[in-house]
């Protein structure tokens, strides 16, 4: 997971390299775009010790500017592991895109870098990057292998693969939420490669600092557009139940504003489930009286299911129950416990 970090600010790097051009433009000339149809970014997991598992993103946007000043973007919403539950699990437990929803790799290239890469052709060269994902920014550093093509291409690899830790970027808490759901040991960290093209701008130069990139969509998740199926809503309700991201005022059933994102995806994911009746069940921890806590749960299950009302979906197919502290997953003898304990869970009514 921390692995597709380090290879986005890798192809950041990447691109900066290619821009050798004619010295009367300078090494950067007009700029350069990320060619996002040609270019490919994987990373690696090692599951249960020894199963390796190869994904990639399909939405990469990014720009060198005539100053060497370089920014890439990845949705993480994009995120491909060529199965459809295995990429929500990604974009809501691990990434929790609904709250970060991209990185951005950025890098200002040194000229001396690829001034001779006309001549050469084709060199290696190590370049410092600054990734900013999960609310997190760090500089790493990335060697690539830079190859001019033609006048107008250059493509930009991994020389070595990147290896990126969870930890650094503050993924721990969702990479357990993967072990969890997948019910598999995961390595904290993964492997990182990728192959960049990168095209020469057209026309009059732009700002020297201006990084332009292609616009895209604030999302691109990868799935099948309009109504989801059966299999498909009950998967991404027990999902959301474990994102652990609805959370309420301290001993109140009124909604944190930390909440927002994450009911706003679950109004779109219900709203896609047209035909089914959706239950939204709260739960406490044992802290206080039970007859309190079965109070509370039941008022913050109906505090989100006026939410998700307010923002288009029918109450009528809705309902909202309380069960206290009757079913904790873990036990609540640690506040991580009771943390995991108080909670908003999704299904199917009478499923």
């Amino acid at each position: 997971m921390s692995r597709l970090w380090h290879f986005v600010i890798c192809f950041a790097s990447a691109m900066v390299f290619g821009l050798s051009v004619s010295a009367q433009e300078g090494p950067f000339g007009t700029g350069w775009d990320l060619d996002s149809e040609a270019s490919r970014l994987q990373f690696q997991s090692i599951k249960n010790e020894s199963k390796i598992e190869t994904s990639s993103f399909a939405t990469l946007t990014g720009g060198i500017s005539p100053s060497g000043e370089t920014q890439l973007k990845l949705l993480l919403d994009s995120v491909d592991t060529k199965v459809d539950l295995r990429n929500v699990r990604m974009r809501f437990l691990f990434f929790e895109t609904f709250q970060f929803p991209e990185a951005i790799i950025s890098a200002q290239i040194d000229p001396a870098l690829i001034a001779d890469l006309e001549t050469v052709r084709r060199k290696t060269i190590s370049l410092p990057f600054t990734l900013d994902l999960h609310g997190v920014t760090r500089t790493e550093e990335a060697k690539l292998a830079v190859t001019l093509i033609g006048d107008d291409l250059v493509a930009v690899s991994t020389a070595e693969p990147i290896t990126l830790s969870v930890a650094d970027y503050n993924l721990d808490g969702g990479l357990d939420k993967l072990r969890d759901a997948a019910n598999v040991t995961i390595v904290p960290s993964s492997s990182v490669s990728f192959d960049f093209i990168f095209r020469k701008r057209d026309g009059a130069a732009p700002a020297q600092t201006q990084v332009v990139a292609a616009a895209k969509p604030a999302s691109a998740a990868l799935e099948a557009e309009g109504d989801f199926s059966l299999e498909a809503c009950v998967g991404r309700f027990e999902i959301l139940s474990r994102t652990g991201s609805i959370n309420f005022q301290p001993g109140s059933a009124r909604l944190d504003q930390s909440s927002t994102p994450m009911l706003d995806a679950v109004a779109d994911i219900v709203t896609r489930c047209p035909d089914l009746r959706i239950q939204v069940a709260g739960h406490t921890d044992n802290v206080g009286k039970r007859r309190g806590n079965q109070i509370l749960s039941e008022r913050r299950a109906a505090s989100v299911v006026k939410y998700l009302t307010a923002n288009g979906v029918s109450d009528s197919r809705m309902e909202s129950i309380g069960f206290g502290e009757d079913n904790p997953l873990v036990a609540n003898d640690t506040a991580e416990g009771r943390g995991k304990n108080r909670r908003i869970e999704f299904s199917v009514a009478g499923s």
